[in-house]
């Protein structure tokens, strides 16, 4: 039995490096690609065509863009409700899910506990980075679509995420394993209807986002996926399952994902990996920020808003023997990066709430969750984990005003 439990980032490139010496898979061709979007035009690019697609917000142009997508869908939900297009702003519930990879399991209980208990509201905002963006959507719909959320969590097996590649695919290959059944198990789930209800709630003025990272730009993107369900494009459903597939593509352990893209009439490829290579969570970007402060200044009436972050991880340090080898040196730094990035992620949409007077609610995975972690994907370890989330949430002391310290 191991010392502690492995994170499941390094679970997978282990599981990767171990799958490649045993299998007898042949080696497949080299990966390649059409020419990256030139220098300085991603934000430029697009995939549908849908103009408020995704959001370069590392870019001013992207900040005021998804602000005034915030602001207009705010002014919908308005509407939605009788109000007049000129009326303050709606009291607002923003939930953020990070990613974890199998620890996504703790939210997913969490949300469907929350439920059971009474008092989870219909969120205006709901934000997915890596599993969290697996979350996201049923998050985003509500309590009906538990059940599904649940199966995702409590039914999955290895076998429902990856295959291993052959010996050489460190080398040769884009990746250890092949993410090919992770992208069934997402169109499994995400189907036309689920689209279709995805879509009218974006009408009525509420807003899925999802985000990954464009390695050839190196920026963060945050993909608008009410505003591509509500295009009625034809390949919005298959770019939906592919921006879920992007964002939980751990760099190494997953391949990237490629998305052709448009600029001034040519083609290009991006391509796009975990979006937690910048942040493990999202809210709110700056410039919305920005924009209720400033109807503050004006004294304009502007509602409470509250923020719901689930990190699917602990907050404390996990102990580990470290094995004196390179391996295992090198996946302990990764792991301890990945712990403090995650961390600092939540310290920084902490400190945000406080600055912009947005109630802060906090739930992660406890120092009490003592079932260790084995194998990547092991309903041994989730299924405890996700009744770990829901009793947490029946119990009424899942959610904490401040980051532990």
């Amino acid at each position: 039995m191991p010392n502690s439990p492995m994170p499941p980032r390094r679970a997978l490139l282990r599981l990767g490096a171990a799958g490649a010496l045993a299998t007898t898979l042949p080696a497949c061709a080299i990966p390649v690609r059409l020419a990256a979007v030139p220098r300085g035009r991603a934000a430029a690019a697009s995939v549908l065509g849908v103009p408020n697609e995704r959001f370069f917000v590392a870019t001013s142009v992207g900040q005021a863009a998804i602000q005034q997508e915030y602001v207009a869908a705010a002014t919908r939900l308005n509407l939605s409700r009788g109000l007049p297009a000129g009326a303050p702003l709606p009291e607002l519930d923003l939930l953020g899910i990070s990613g974890g990879g199998e620890n996504g399991a703790f939210g997913a209980g969490l949300l469907n506990g929350w439920t059971e208990r009474g008092g989870r509201p219909e969120f205006f905002l709901v934000t997915g980075v890596s599993t969290g963006a697996l979350s996201a959507p049923f998050a985003f719909l509500g309590s009906a679509w538990d059940p599904q959320l649940k199966a995702v969590y409590t039914d999955i097996t290895l076998a429902d995420v990856l295959i291993r590649r052959g010996l050489t695919a460190a080398i040769w290959n884009d990746a250890l394993t092949d993410n090919t059944p992770l992208f069934r198990t997402i169109s499994r789930y995400l189907d036309e209807a689920l689209l279709a209800r995805i879509a009218a709630e974006y009408e009525r003025g509420r807003l899925l986002l999802v985000g990954s990272t464009d390695l050839d730009a190196q920026q963060p993107v945050i993909w608008n996926i009410g505003a591509i369900a509500r295009s009625g494009h034809s390949r919005a459903l298959d770019t939906v399952r592919r921006i879920l597939l992007a964002s939980a593509a751990i760099p190494g352990a997953f391949p990237p994902q490629m998305f052709d893209v448009t600029l001034d009439g040519r083609a290009y490829q991006e391509m796009h990996v975990d979006g937690g290579a910048f942040a493990q969570v999202f809210l709110y970007p700056a410039s919305v920020a920005a924009y209720r402060r400033e109807r503050v200044a004006r004294r304009l009436p502007v509602a409470p808003a509250r923020a719901w972050v689930i990190r699917n991880a602990r907050l404390d340090p996990e102990w580990a023997d470290v094995e004196r080898r390179t391996y295992g040196i090198a996946g302990r730094a990764i792991s301890s990066m990945i712990a403090a990035s995650g961390y600092n992620d939540v310290l920084r949409i902490y400190a945000a709430a406080q600055r912009d007077h947005v109630d802060f609610n906090l739930a992660f995975i406890g120092a009490d969750f003592t079932v260790e972690y084995g194998k990547p994907f092991d309903p041994a370890y989730m299924r405890p984990l996700f009744e770990y989330g829901r009793q947490r949430a029946l119990a009424g002391d899942a959610w904490v005003k401040q980051p532990p310290v």
